[in-house]
């Protein structure tokens, strides 16, 4: 391929550069007609595929002109996916085209690069493999541009899950039965977008890249999918994951960006808790009454330093799966995002719901935090024992004051004088018991802290006990057992 080069007049010969300057002081620009080659021509058979330009520095050929593309991905796992499979001690030739720059992960439906060729200038998992051939889009850039897919499905012949995919790796499999598959709020309101579908989780994110499903304007009915949490060009984080994982705070931690919407009360609606992982696993979610003040964070062992990764030290369960005979059945990659999966008789995962006797728990049994799987199913079972007693004990006391207070509140319609008033701004003792009522039942609220809702709930009964006429059952102990 030529190129026409710029040449400045001081890299003109001596006795000419001297003639120029005695001319005139304005360095001028000259235009040079130069044969160069700025790459190898692709190989045969290789059907547009482009790969390295030079192979032992890991430049591709895309990278020539994409230089803050190339920049940081060469610090990804996919630059060394080559010599990862060499080194696996398992490497065989079914395993080589999601290792090397070939037909599949991208829209190419014809075989071609590493799978034609052989060619060393396609090892690794390069531009290409997400991309898709780049020989016309360099020939003629503003003709052809190459976006990468990002839909992902076990029937998709394209995009991350083709090869995320199979018994060693079965990271799609697994995210088809997880609610980051099937969460797209189509039709739900633009202020759900930003949590359950890519496009709105994009903007959220302030992603601006281009890709297939956006330009052809079909990606609002994708849900999670791998490149909204992944960025496959850059590594700042574990997994080239956007987000650290890491991080303790509602705004920077990736998990709690979403898992976060109404873990404390909104006063513009009477809708009670919706996502409050993050605020439970940092000490700060519920409603908490007066009584309460002075209180600092309330923090279970969950979101301490025994579990330094948050969210994702439960909820990224990895195991290997043995057939009875002690043989390899599948690696558990972690992307069904349940801290105590649904398991098989042979401990794999599989699709829930299911009672808590199949449900896996030696996830728990690490890290210091439990110490065994017993006893984690054990001291789970005790938490979610007391915690809906409690609730249930503050839901009759709400009933004394409200009878059938839910139902006139969803329905806007309680009766004049009472203490539950939709949208009003303003939170009553009432009104505020009844979210760490609903708190108390929300799925998980056991395991992400039980101590803050046992405390919230506790302190809900007192402040309804002070402010309204009321009586608690006998029998109900307000002491804050769990943590003991």
């Amino acid at each position: 391929m030529k190129r026409k080069l710029l040449v400045s007049i001081l890299s003109l010969p001596a006795a000419v550069l001297a003639l120029s300057l005695s001319a005139c002081t304005d360095e001028k620009i000259v235009y040079q007609e130069v044969e160069r080659k700025l790459w190898e021509e692709p190989p045969a058979g290789a059907v547009g595929f482009l790969g390295y330009a030079k192979a032992e520095e890991k430049v591709t050929i895309c990278g020539n002109c994409h230089v803050g593309q190339q920049s940081t991905w060469v610090s990804t796992a996919h630059a060394d996916a080559w010599v990862s499979l060499e080194g696996s001690g398992h490497a065989a030739a079914t395993c080589e085209g999601c290792h090397a720059v070939s037909q599949l992960g991208n829209p190419s439906a014809i075989d071609g690069g590493w799978t034609t060729t052989s060619d060393e200038r396609y090892y690794d998992v390069q531009c290409e493999s997400c991309h898709g051939p780049g020989q016309m889009h360099v020939n003629n850039p503003g003709a052809s541009q190459p976006l990468a897919p990002i839909d992902v499905g076990v029937d998709l012949t394209t995009g991350c899950g083709e090869c995320h995919n199979g018994t060693h790796h079965p990271f799609v499999e697994q995210w088809e039965n997880s609610l980051h598959a099937t969460a797209a709020a189509d039709g739900h309101g633009a202020s759900c977008d930003p949590c359950h579908n890519a496009a709105g989780a994009f903007a959220a994110f302030n992603v601006k890249n281009e890709y297939l499903e956006k330009a052809s304007g079909d990606a609002t009915h994708m849900g999670i999918v791998c490149a909204v949490c992944h960025d496959p060009h850059a590594n700042d984080n574990e997994g080239q994951l956007r987000f650290p994982i890491d991080e303790p705070s509602e705004e920077g931690n990736l998990c709690m960006k979403c898992h976060h919407k109404r873990g404390t009360p909104d006063p513009t609606t009477f809708r009670g808790p919706h996502a409050p992982e993050g605020p439970l696993l940092l000490g700060v979610g519920g409603w908490w009454p007066p009584n309460m003040e002075g209180i600092g964070n309330i923090n279970g062992t969950h979101g301490s330093e025994a579990n330094p990764k948050l969210c994702a030290g439960c909820h990224m369960q990895t195991y290997t799966v043995n057939n009875p005979d002690g043989s390899f059945l599948m690696n558990a990659v972690g992307h069904d995002f349940q801290a105590t999966p649904c398991v098989d008789a042979n401990g794999a995962p599989v699709d829930g719901p299911c009672e808590l006797a199949n449900k896996k728990f030696d996830g728990c049994a690490t890290g210091g935090c439990h110490g065994s799987a017993t006893a984690a199913r054990s001291a789970y079972i005790v938490a979610e024992q007391r915690l809906h007693f409690l609730a249930e004990q503050l839901n009759a006391i709400l009933n004394q004051v409200q009878p059938n207070w839910a139902t006139c509140q969803a329905a806007s319609n309680c009766p004049e004088g009472s203490p539950f008033k939709n949208g009003d701004g303003v939170y009553t003792t009432a009104e505020g018991s009844a979210f760490n009522y609903q708190l108390g039942l929300t799925t998980g609220a056991a395991a992400h802290n039980p101590f803050l809702v046992e405390a919230l709930l506790t302190a809900s009964i007192r402040q309804m006990q002070t402010d309204y006429p009321v009586t608690v059952p006998a029998g109900v102990v307000l002491d804050n057992i769990l943590a003991k």
